[in-house]
């Protein structure tokens, strides 16, 4: 995002959203920084201790018109909200894991560990989805009646059963 309308007073942007405009609510990350500081750090129960640096991510959108929030800002709170202590999500969130950090800290929130696991591949490399509709280890085993070496050889993830 090249901040083509940082600069827009409060009055422009009233008036783009009153007319219909596109528009997206966006985190000047500059200003944010400044508030909380350089020192945030957090935990990866794999990687240890990580120095926050949410600039990496430039002024990233916490909502949009069509939209209420953004995932980086729902699951901060909903984390929060419920007392997660460990948050566990796919290594291809690590790096959002700075900007969650820092809005905990703009919040004051609290702050859990976090662990980043490998994510699961098919045998092409493709990450297996929800929204890609991928199969499902359960359906592998299920349906498709693969053994559990069977499914790692095809995923490269060990099962437990």
């Amino acid at each position: 995002y090249p901040g083509i309308c940082k600069s827009l007073s409060t009055q422009e942007q009233e008036d783009r959203i009153a007319a219909g405009d596109p528009y997206a609510f966006r985190l000047d990350m500059d200003k944010a920084i400044k508030m909380v500081g350089t020192e945030l750090e957090w935990v990866d129960l794999d990687k240890g201790k990580q120095i926050a640096t949410p600039q990496i991510l430039g002024d990233v959108v916490l909502a949009r018109k069509d939209i209420s929030t953004c995932y980086h800002l729902s699951v901060t709170l909903d984390d929060h909200i419920q007392g997660v202590t460990t948050v566990t999500r796919g290594m291809d969130l690590f790096y959002a894991t700075h900007l969650h950090r820092l809005l905990q800290a703009l919040l004051g929130l609290n702050v859990p560990e976090w662990h980043h696991h490998p994510l699961l591949l098919d045998e092409n490399g493709k990450r297996l989805a929800k929204r890609d509709k991928a199969v499902t280890i359960e359906h592998m085993r299920k349906v498709d009646k693969l053994t559990a070496q069977e499914v790692q050889a095809k995923t490269g993830i060990q099962l437990p059963y």
